[in-house]
């Protein structure tokens, strides 16, 4: 191993707290990823602070929690914080006890319900858009319809693809496009690379920006949201985004790794 990453891996290490993406970088789908095992269990071993920061609005921290235990690795529900969440934080301090059309899966709407909010599918005050299997014709014709009633159009993240155990998958940015081109209208995205996201992660985890780093796989959320929110960056090629796809970016990662299976000693 060469000098410079040697002395980035040291930096990686002396960090106090982690923001992790999920996909990509822990599991592809239902199959684990090389190391993130050892990896969680270094994080435990030498009492790093670390918070799983997911895009994904389909499952709430106790699925993702069960998840990760069915995979091998046990991981509190505390340790977890989804675009699902930040999305409903943010409603319910827009318009408290509000109304939405929802297109998405059941971690979705029990955040919404969590934060007070109702399904409302004649004159919500949003619709709101996540990962989506129940997609349809249908469910675009009518929430282009309250859209142009007078919603507003959330989504919980830009991603325009997800990794899948079989290659990429639609995300939640590609499932809001025709909502937006019919109506005209721009969603609000709260996932990262959102600062709301961000900050809603430093104060879950109390620490500061400089002690933390963030790991993802995707230069297009997780590595612009560590550059915005000015903490370590650092990519793994283990999901969607492969090394020479780097040089296309106007920004660059502070490292660079395989997997983090290369962080524990």
């Amino acid at each position: 191993m060469d000098e410079a990453k040697t002395a980035g891996l040291e930096v990686i290490r002396s960090k106090n707290a982690f923001i992790i993406d999920m996909d990509g970088v822990i599991y592809h789908g239902n199959r684990l990823l090389q190391g993130a095992a050892e990896f969680v269990a270094w994080l435990k071993d030498n009492n790093k602070r670390f918070l799983f920061l997911t895009n994904s609005s389909e499952r709430s921290p106790a699925e993702l929690s069960q998840k990760l235990a069915r995979l091998g690795i046990s991981v509190d529900p505390s340790h977890f914080y989804t675009s699902a969440l930040a999305t409903a934080s943010f409603l319910s301090t827009q318009r408290p006890k509000g109304s939405a059309y929802v297109i998405g899966e059941p971690g979705l709407i029990h955040a919404l319900y969590e934060s007070g909010y109702t399904m409302n599918n004649v004159n919500p005050d949003y619709v709101v858009v996540g990962e989506a299997r129940s997609y349809s014709f249908d469910t675009i014709e009518k929430a282009i319809g309250l859209v142009l009633g007078g919603a507003r159009l959330i989504g919980t993240n830009p991603d325009l693809t997800g990794p899948g155990e079989k290659g990429l998958v639609p995300g939640c940015g590609s499932l809001l496009a025709p909502i937006e081109l019919a109506t005209g209208r721009k969603a609000y995205f709260v996932g990262k690379p959102n600062p709301l996201m961000m900050r809603h992660a430093i104060r879950k985890l109390g620490v500061t920006r400089e002690e933390t780093a963030i790991i993802g796989d995707r230069m297009d959320t997780d590595i612009i949201a560590g550059i915005e929110s000015d903490m370590e960056t650092i990519l793994v090629l283990s999901g969607v985004t492969a090394l020479s796809d780097i040089p296309h970016f106007p920004y660059a990662p502070r490292h660079v790794l395989e997997g983090v299976f290369e962080i524990p000693r």
